[in-house]
């Protein structure tokens, strides 16, 4: 997959088949796009390209928006990459962008930019200055610029009864594996480990510290989760606590991981996490003592899922 930074960007000495989105979180109605994409490049001979757009149009266009994404962009491009499409086209989303006509976006960046000879897209999809184009409008000037528009049905959208929006609400309510069943895939906290407290060691259980940079990264609700790494090629499970360890007094949230039979130093290095299952709520406890007891329930809760559920 090629990756191009804008449509300014995009080179390619072959016309293409393309879809337009935000595919945030690449979920399972994305992919059934995506595959349809790909499908259709190899039997019309062309080259597959998905022009997506960074920021989310909600952050420029909203400035009171506190809209969180599933994904980062880095993430976003590393599943789009597995895809199989053959190029990505990452278009900054600015005021100015939004102010294109309908006729400017399809003339100027669809066919002469990115060289489409067919678009596909959602029955429901509009695009142009204020949102006011739609499907049909994008059939006509299919017949005025020569490509063809392919349109996803409310049928086979609604087949896959999964959004982007679905699956936010499903993290915030901390139902991980409802929203990793949404997405056909983990969802996954990228960051990277920084000293913190300490106070893991003193209670045997050692973590991992993630700053995870990206303000608009959606965090799931507060608790203690199972989770999984790869950690030098190697996975490791663990269990995830994200919040303010109130026990002990912290004040500030935190996203701290201790991983089962790992001895390596991990300051400094870039983690993608996967969040697996919820165990439970974060709850401040009487002492530090119950506080262990709960550790060992939540470790012993960890080792079954694993069993149960990734045991080879």
């Amino acid at each position: 997959m090629k990756e191009h930074k804008g449509a300014n960007a995009f080179k390619s000495d072959h016309h293409t088949v393309i879809t337009i989105g935000t595919f945030d979180g690449v979920h399972a109605g994305h992919q059934k796009i995506i595959e349809r994409l790909v499908a259709t490049a190899k039997v019309s001979q062309l080259e597959s390209a998905i022009l997506t757009f960074f920021p989310h149009p909600r952050m420029v266009l909203q400035e009171d928006s506190d809209i969180k994404l599933i994904n980062t962009i880095e993430e976003r491009k590393q599943l789009l990459e597995k895809s199989g499409v053959d190029h990505l086209i990452i278009h900054p989303f600015t005021h100015q962008f939004s102010r294109l006509t309908a006729l400017e976006f399809v003339r100027d960046i669809l066919v002469n930019k990115l060289k489409a000879k067919k678009v596909i897209i959602g029955y429901d999809h509009r695009f142009g200055r204020n949102r006011t184009a739609d499907i049909d409008t994008l059939k006509e000037f299919g017949v005025q610029f020569g490509f063809e528009v392919e349109e996803i049905s409310q049928q086979d959208v609604q087949e896959v009864a999964v959004s982007s929006t679905k699956i936010r609400k499903a993290l915030i309510d901390g139902r991980v594996e409802k929203a990793n069943n949404y997405l056909q895939h983990p969802f996954t906290l990228t960051g990277t480990i920084v000293p913190g407290r300490g106070l893991g060691k003193d209670f045997g259980y050692p973590t991992a510290n993630l700053k995870i940079e990206e303000d608009y990264k959606l965090i799931p609700k507060i608790g203690v989760y199972v989770v999984r790494a790869m950690i030098d090629d190697i996975p490791y499970f663990g269990m995830m606590s994200i919040g303010t360890n109130p026990t002990v007094g912290g004040k500030e949230m935190s996203i701290e991981t201790y991983f089962f039979l790992l001895n390596k130093d991990l300051y400094g290095k870039k983690l993608q996490i996967e969040l697996l299952t919820r165990i439970r709520d974060e709850k401040k406890f009487d002492s530090v003592d119950a506080l262990k007891i709960a550790m060992k329930q939540d470790e012993a809760f960890s080792e079954r899922y694993i069993r149960d559920n990734y045991a080879e």
